[in-house]
């Protein structure tokens, strides 16, 4: 019987706390095409007012806090609130007055926009 007490009470000593912020680096893919920069972050649970987006001498930084709403008392919690941040560095090609940003279903959607004088053009030649 003493032995089952002792083990029990290891037991309890390696027990995992799961509480707390935890914090998470979202998955992002990035794509180009002539006039923008796409960027695409995975963050699932996280609504329009708990994301931030700045953009700060060529520092993009995207974060946002998932919070779950509980009922009841938990008896074992392995699912909890995230923070999830990751920051990039952008060209000076960017036009940051024209960037825009959309949330659904836990992605979210930047638009980076290039200025017209980053954008490839076609030169005329004249003839004579």
């Amino acid at each position: 019987m003493e032995k089952t007490q002792e083990i029990a009470k290891k037991e309890e000593k390696n027990i995992e706390k799961t509480h707390g912020l935890y914090e998470a680096i979202p998955a992002v893919d990035i794509y180009e095409n002539e006039d923008e920069i796409l960027l695409y972050a995975d963050m699932p649970g996280v609504v329009k007012n708990d994301i931030s987006v700045n953009i700060d001498n060529g520092t993009l930084s995207v974060s946002g806090i998932r919070k779950l709403v509980t009922k009841g008392a938990a008896t074992d919690t392995e699912f909890t609130d995230v923070e999830y941040a990751r920051s990039f560095s952008v060209p000076q090609a960017i036009d940051i007055e024209r960037v825009e940003a959309e949330l659904k279903n836990g992605v979210l959607r930047l638009h980076l926009p290039k200025s017209e004088a980053s954008k490839p053009r076609q030169v005329e030649i004249k003839t004579s």
